[in-house]
């Protein structure tokens, strides 16, 4: 299929402002980047290159073609052609959750009102071309969200814990992020409790770091720079060592093209699934505090490596190959958040081809978000006469 859309090695027009268009470019972007990168997930930039005749430059097919169904039975999706996948099904999934409680979230809000989505409602599942069950098109490091809480009784805060260790709890992090807008260390904390649910080790660490970065990205001063900075404040053990070091190596570039290999060498000594990503080792996805994932920092580094802009951010995640969708799902809502314009003519395909309206779940969590933050303003307000009642500080100094 002749790729569409073309590269863009500089920042693009004059970013978006505002709540409503921060929160629509960070979860429209996710889920365009998560459409672009699906088809050459788990390959190298070296057999992407060979398949596509040069680097993806936009919306492709899929990567057996018509033999998507049989090529790997193990994962019979049709990843191309401008469909989403588990990361943005997920993303909505948690966005409905928060429509729910209207409120902030914790590892007990997965419990009662995540899973039971993915088990009860029937939806549009875009890779399987059919109405289904959101939770037959999970993996397998997300089936255990239904496995240890619906059967297994886990309690919340800790069911993560024996799950392997991946990018599945943070590829659907963004709402905890934009929820919590220019809080990042909010929605660090937050991020964290609900993905105790589902991940532990560094993959629930990478979860809380990449909502501090969508939180931080939609500041009105925000840049790359100060994205890739509230995250190091926050992060702990392999995961800060990992994003300062690819952030250190995407400092040195200005295009993706020349970022691909420095940033993939900057990472490797965190990452445990190894140079082949369809072999992992045998040390791969297990806890550590020496670890980190490989999706988190190398879509900061991208997004340095492009400056903020949104096109080429995600193609450079696309590129970058492994596990690109969630790389791009990231790399994708951070540019999104930053204000960085998602191009119209990608995500009006994939809005199409997915059979989704991406903006409803912008406007539902925009709306959310703003009650939230009057709630919070309430709870504060009452903290403070509490405290000067208690002859603490007075509320007016």
């Amino acid at each position: 299929m002749t790729p569409r859309g073309e590269q863009s090695s500089a920042p693009g027009p004059a970013r978006l402002s505002g709540l409503d268009e921060r929160i629509a470019g960070a979860l429209v972007g996710a889920a365009v980047g998560d459409a672009l990168g699906g088809p050459v997930e788990g390959y190298s930039p070296e057999q992407i290159t060979d398949r596509h005749g040069g680097r993806v430059h936009g919306i492709v097919g899929p990567w057996h073609g018509d033999d998507w169904r049989t090529a790997r039975p193990l994962a019979p999706y049709h990843k191309g052609d401008g469909h989403v996948t588990d990361d943005t099904l997920m993303t909505h999934a948690l966005v409905r959750v928060y429509a729910r409680v209207r409120d902030h979230l914790d590892a007990y809000a997965v419990a009662d009102h995540l899973v039971p989505d993915l088990m009860t409602n029937p939806r549009w599942i875009p890779e399987l071309e059919t109405e289904a069950l959101p939770l037959h098109r999970l993996f397998l490091a997300e089936k255990w969200l239904v496995a240890r809480l619906a059967y297994g009784h886990a309690d919340p805060r800790e069911a993560g814990v024996g799950n392997i260790v991946n990018c599945g709890a943070a590829m659907y992090m963004a709402p905890v992020g934009l929820v919590n807008a220019a809080d990042p260390a909010a929605a660090y904390a937050e991020a964290l409790d609900v993905a105790g649910a589902h991940q532990s080790s560094y993959g629930r660490e990478a979860a809380g770091v990449f909502a501090a970065a969508v939180a931080a990205a939609t500041a009105p001063d925000a840049t790359p720079d100060s994205v890739v900075g509230a995250c190091l404040d926050l992060a702990k053990d392999g995961t800060r060592a990992a994003i300062e070091k690819v952030c250190a190596a995407a400092r040195g570039h200005r295009d993706y093209e020349s970022a691909l290999a420095p940033l993939r060498a900057a990472v490797a000594p965190y990452d445990t699934v190894g140079p082949d990503y369809r072999s992992p080792s045998l040390g791969a996805r297990r806890p550590s505090r020496l670890h980190s994932i490989e999706e988190l920092p190398v879509a900061l580094g991208m997004l340095l490596v492009a400056g903020g802009d949104y096109r080429h951010a995600v193609l450079g995640s696309v590129n970058y190959g492994r596990d690109c969708d969630s790389i791009a799902t990231m790399a994708g809502a951070l540019a999104g958040a930053l204000g960085s314009p998602v191009p119209e003519d990608w995500a009006k395909t994939v809005a199409e081809a997915s059979r989704l309206d991406l903006w409803e779940p912008a406007r539902t969590l925009t709306g959310v978000t703003r009650e939230i933050f009057r709630r919070d303003v309430e709870r504060r307000r009452a903290h403070e006469r509490a405290f000067a009642a208690l002859g603490g500080t007075a509320c007016s100094d």
